[in-house]
Parts: structure tokens; C-alpha cells; sequence
């Protein structure tokens, strides 16, 4: 297992089950979305996505927090990319990737218990919390596992035998 979260040598083969890898292709798409709101929503996305009351602050105070939000998605747009580059040249590190969205989200749900903050509303992050530290798991432990491949052989005699075993012949 250890080999496949730490490849001696990284390659472009993904050897586990492929759900894994389409998943983690939605999540790269996720991370680099909410990243670009952050970055780009005139509120950072504190309160038009967070429901964060940015009016209930001072004008001091919600620009600290749109410029924290800014500064987060550039973070966020730093995974999003290297997520890009793991499905582009290194896909043997799909799983280090899916444990490192496990440890990032399971982090993100136990400091919102520790250090919540107000909001006006059920915010899709704190829905997320929820929901994706069981799915990075789930995609983890598919990750791990390494497909089945019929081999041509297999496959060919098969194929020769048009499914029949020598002795229904």
C-alpha cells in the first residue's frame, strides 16, 4: 500500500479502479472553480456563496475578510493545479491526492467545530465538510485497488473457443 501512495518511480499509470479517477477529475474541477470565485467574486465569495453577514462588519473588518477568501483561493488554485498536472503527467499519485483532499476537508469539518463563524445560511463548504472526508476516503481505498485486467490470452482463447470450455466442444 505504502508504494502506492509513495511510487519509487511516478509514472502516468493509475492502476486503480477507475470511479477513483473520474471522481477525482470532478474534484479537480471543484477546487479549481471555488478557487477562481475566491479569487474573482468581488466579496471573495464570503457572503454571495458563504453566507458569511459581510454587511453585520465593519468596512474594515469584511475587507480582511474578502482579502482572506482571496488569499485562499490562490491556495486552492495551487491544488487545483498540481491535481491537473497529477491527471496530465503522474496519475500514480492519484491516491497521495485523495489522501491529501481526506487530511484537507476532515481538517476543514474539525476546525469549523473548533473555530466556527457566523453565517446566515447552511454554506456549501460546511455541506461539503461533511460529505467529502467520507468520499476521499471511499475514492482512497478504490484508488488502492488495483484493477482486474483480463490478459489478452485470456481473452484470445476466449474468443477461439467462442466461450466454450474444451469439454462442451
Amino acid at each position: 500500500m505504502f508504494e502506492k501512495l509513495l511510487p519509487e518511480t511516478i509514472a502516468n499509470n493509475y492502476r486503480g479502479m477507475s470511479i477513483a479517477k473520474w471522481v477525482f477529475v470532478a474534484m479537480t474541477v471543484l477546487t479549481i472553480a471555488r478557487s477562481l470565485a475566491h479569487i474573482f467574486l468581488p466579496d471573495g465569495g464570503a457572503q454571495s456563496i458563504a453566507t458569511i453577514p459581510l454587511d453585520a462588519y465593519s468596512p474594515g473588518a469584511s475587507g480582511v475578510i474578502i482579502g482572506m477568501f482571496a488569499q485562499w483561493g490562490l491556495t486552492q488554485i495551487m491544488f487545483g493545479l498540481l491535481y491537473v498536472i497529477v491527471l496530465w503527467r503522474y496519475q500514480a499519485l492519484i491516491p497521495l491526492m485523495w489522501l491529501f483532499i481526506a487530511f484537507e476537508w476532515t481538517g476543514r469539518l474539525l476546525l469549523g467545530f473548533v473555530k466556527p463563524f457566523e453565517t446566515a445560511g447552511p454554506a456549501p463548504g460546511a455541506i461539503g465538510n461533511m460529505i467529502i472526508p467520507l468520499l476521499a476516503l471511499i475514492m482512497l481505498a478504490l484508488s488502492l485497488q488495483t484493477k482486474k485486467i483480463r490478459h489478452a490470452d485470456d481473452i484470445s482463447n476466449a474468443d477461439d473457443n467462442n466461450g466454450l470450455s474444451d469439454n462442451t466442444r
